[in-house]
């Protein structure tokens, strides 16, 4: 088993939780994030004033999904190519093992669990 965590920019939530249905992926957990990274941030004017500041900070979503290890590169290269596709995409895309995984309710375990 896989944890994949993304970091993408909100509106592509919808587009990657409809993307990890048709691969039958399970449950998500999706969090608003705020970061920073590489990308060059474009200054900001706030209204009347002439004060421009550039913001250290943007923000974004984080999915934190569990993936069978059978699906994993399918999983995320069907998410770089939809992220990619006819627009400007910044994100990131870490996948670390999982050792184990328990189902509380019904106590199975490793991929059954998922």
């Amino acid at each position: 088993m896989k944890r994949v965590d993304l970091l993408i920019s909100h509106e592509h939530l919808v587009e990657v939780n409809e993307l990890l249905h048709k691969h039958n992926v399970g449950g998500i957990t999706f969090y608003d994030v705020r970061g920073r990274g590489r990308t060059n941030l474009e200054s900001v004017e706030p209204g009347r004033g002439t004060i421009r500041r550039v913001p250290e900070f943007s923000s974004g979503t984080k999915i934190e999904v569990i993936v069978a290890d059978s699906l994993v590169k399918a999983v995320v290269n069907d998410i770089l190519n939809i992220l990619r596709e006819g627009s400007f995409a910044s994100g990131k895309i870490f996948v670390s093992d999982i050792m184990e995984a328990y189902d509380i309710e019904t106590k199975e375990t490793g991929e059954a669990a998922l």
